[in-house]
């Protein structure tokens, strides 16, 4: 399971892995850091885990003791003020799942976004309408109030998204259009609307058309599949499913890697993104 972000934003992620790195490279253990900093090691752990807000102090004596060369200590404390400022979704975290707090700092830092989901239209590509109706069906475990923050929220991150030109590449199956969710005024619109998302240059649909042969994600619960900008902070896979507002969360680079070859394999056996509108008629 990955480890618990606590809503850090993504240079918080970076400047902790980058702290872990550079001790790893001085070879000094965990305690071996603890020991200069005069503290415990499940702090350092904590720092190296984006577990706490970076301090000024306790940074500048761990890069003292890693030996880091001036630019680089420079570099360091010059983001740490950026680093502990709160994400954007801050005021949003009560209309999140725990999991998704922990999963918004990595979504921040995000290049590629993939998804498949056998029963609805992708979370990501689903209209105000259509994401009410879903909430409203699926989460009466939760008050009107928050299903409604929360289909706000969902318009907010895609507006993010944009802004910062991630990709998102979904896929699949045509019967996504055939479970009724909300009036069929909501169908319709989210039909075009998957539509319109297909002709976008920075977004691919496929979709899997009806009576296709089975495929490597046939009976897989929703996935979504993160590629992060850089090294520091590893690429991450979601599978949801089980209980409402629960999923599985995984940074481990085989794991991630299996999930990754599943959606590559399914999406080779899919038509082409240009037939998506004959498939979506």
């Amino acid at each position: 399971m990955a480890r618990e972000r606590s809503g850090r934003t993504a240079q918080h992620l970076v400047l902790a892995a980058r702290l872990r790195t550079l001790r790893e490279s001085a070879g000094l253990s965990v305690k071996q850091a603890a020991d200069a900093l005069g503290a415990h090691p499940a702090t350092v752990r904590r720092i190296e885990q984006a577990q706490t807000s970076l301090d000024a102090g306790q940074v500048s004596t761990l890069l003292a003791a890693y030996g880091a060369a001036p630019g680089e200590t420079e570099a360091v404390l010059g983001q740490l003020a950026a680093a502990n400022l709160p994400g954007w979704w801050h005021p949003w975290r009560d209309a999140m799942d725990p999991w998704q707090l922990d999963l918004m700092s990595v979504e921040s830092a995000t290049s590629l976004i993939r998804t498949w989901d056998p029963a609805l239209v992708p979370l990501l590509l689903r209209t105000p309408a259509y994401a009410r109706a879903v909430e409203d069906a699926l989460r009466r475990d939760l008050s009107p109030v928050v299903r409604e923050r929360r289909t706000q929220l969902l318009a907010e991150r895609q507006q993010q998204l944009a802004k910062q030109q991630t990709r998102i590449w979904s896929l699949i199956p045509a019967d996504v259009l055939r479970t009724r969710v909300g009036t069929p005024e909501t169908m319709a619109e989210q039909a075009e609307a998957l539509r319109a998302a297909a002709d976008r240059t920075d977004v691919t649909v496929q979709v899997h058309p009806q009576g296709a042969p089975p495929h490597p994600l046939t009976g897989v619960p929703a996935l979504t599949f993160y590629r992060l900008v850089g090294d520091e902070i590893p690429d991450h896979v979601v599978r949801e499913g089980g209980l409402p507002g629960t999923a599985d969360v995984w940074d481990a680079p085989s794991t991630v890697t299996s999930y990754r070859m599943l959606l590559d394999r399914s999406c080779a056996m899919a038509p082409h993104p240009t037939k998506t509108r004959e498939v979506l008629v």
